[in-house]
């Protein structure tokens, strides 16, 4: 009989003939100093992680709302393979001028039916294929379908033509992603929150083999609120009266989440959360 010790190395060695994709996924970029933080950093987490396909959610690229075809074009070109958004897609009126064209963008799937764009789709990159589906929560949200509903209809579909699916939902309250989380366990390979802009320390493996954290957290000024200078920030909480929100032009900050996921089974290996500053960050 085998020893328990023996058998404890054994669990330990790695499994030969694994085929495993390797995904990136980066939090939600925020304006300039985002796409500041992002190409800086891009070449050494590529170079660290040799991601196999590399997401990123794109909703405030724009002066921090919404995002220009400029700029997914950008994102692109240094290696983005696909973008995901969220409650401010809408907010650059550019975006209806090339996002029914975009088969690489995807805006929440519970969108009302005849919303422009797509809420899923199929990436392929360097030989490997990963679905992405993007979700908009309603709690502290606008009421729009029902996340869940709409989560059960496509994961299923796409569980029968691809194995790894990752789900950015893009959500206020942090009992909703749990239970989102939760509900794709087994089905989704990774759930991924969005839209807090502050990385939560949860990420885990769950029982059914999902890889999750509550909010990937964001990448833009770590010197103001949420990528907001604050100064306007403070003025709006301390008055309740309105202010106009700019893109703060601070030192940056970088939050995203790897995960190593099992092409045979659609199930998660690792995840592993990612941060990054300016002021501690240099190039080899």
């Amino acid at each position: 009989m085998e020893s328990e010790a023996y058998i404890q190395v054994l669990q330990k060695l790695p499994v030969r003939g694994v085929i495993d994709i390797n995904v990136l996924f980066i939090g939600d970029i925020v304006g300039s100093t985002g796409r500041k933080a992002l190409k800086a950093s891009l070449p050494e987490l590529k170079s660290k992680y040799n991601p196999h396909i590399i997401i990123a959610n794109g909703e405030n690229a724009a002066s921090g709302r919404g995002i220009t075809s400029a700029i997914a074009n950008e994102f692109f070109n240094w290696g983005i393979h696909g973008i995901t958004m969220g409650n401010h897609t809408w907010d650059n009126k550019d975006i209806f001028e090339f996002i029914d064209d975009e088969p690489r963008m995807v805006r929440p799937a519970n969108f009302p039916p005849g919303t422009p764009g797509q809420g899923y789709t199929v990436i392929k990159a360097n030989g490997k294929q990963l679905a992405i589906v993007n979700l908009q929560g309603r709690t502290f949200l606008p009421a729009i379908d029902c996340p869940f509903r709409a989560a059960d209809d496509i994961v299923d579909e796409l569980r029968l033509k691809v194995k790894c699916i990752l789900v950015d939902f893009h959500a206020e309250a942090t009992s909703e992603k749990i239970a989102m989380g939760w509900h794709m366990d087994g089905r989704a390979s990774m759930v991924v929150g969005t839209h807090t802009h502050v990385q939560s320390n949860d990420d885990t493996i769950l029982p059914g083999g999902t890889a999750y954290i509550t909010d990937t957290g964001m990448v833009g000024s770590k010197e103001g609120i949420l990528g907001m200078q604050r100064e306007a920030v403070l003025y709006k909480f301390k008055t309740q009266l309105p202010a106009r929100f700019q893109v703060d032009e601070g030192k940056w900050q970088f939050h995203a989440v790897f995960a190593e996921l099992d092409e045979t089974s659609g199930k998660a290996r690792r995840i592993e959360k990612i941060r990054m500053y300016e002021d501690e960050w240099r190039m080899d």
